[in-house]
């Protein structure tokens, strides 16, 4: 049954998200962007916690759950002394989550052919 609430929590965010790219004829950048900071704001709120609780996966795995976990960052370190401080713990958890894309990215254009 886990499997099924973030399958359906996940699949929602990016119905969402793919209504706002067609409905809303926004571009793709802005919905990206919109989704980081939806969950940098549901982060800083409380009520984040309360979807990830629930939905588990589904709701850490899109683009929300990277702006809730850069705010989890920032607000897990009891003193910020300065911007330095801040940035480092911003991505205390989505550390992991950036080397991850690097990684695969770079492999990914190892075996790829480029079209242009």
């Amino acid at each position: 049954m886990d499997y099924v609430v973030a399958f359906m929590a996940g699949g929602g965010i990016c119905a969402l998200a793919q209504l706002a790219i067609d409905v809303g004829k926004l571009p793709q950048l802005h919905v990206m962007s919109l989704l980081v900071a939806v969950g940098v704001i549901l982060g800083i709120s409380g009520i984040y916690d309360r979807i990830v609780a629930f939905a588990g996966a589904g709701a850490t795995l899109p683009l929300s759950g990277f702006g809730y976990f850069l705010t989890k960052g920032i607000l897990s370190q009891k003193e910020l002394d300065g911007w330095l401080t801040i940035g480092a713990a911003m991505f205390q958890f989505t550390g992991a989550i950036l080397s991850f894309a690097i990684v695969l990215s770079f492999f990914t254009a190892l075996i790829c052919k480029p079209k242009g």
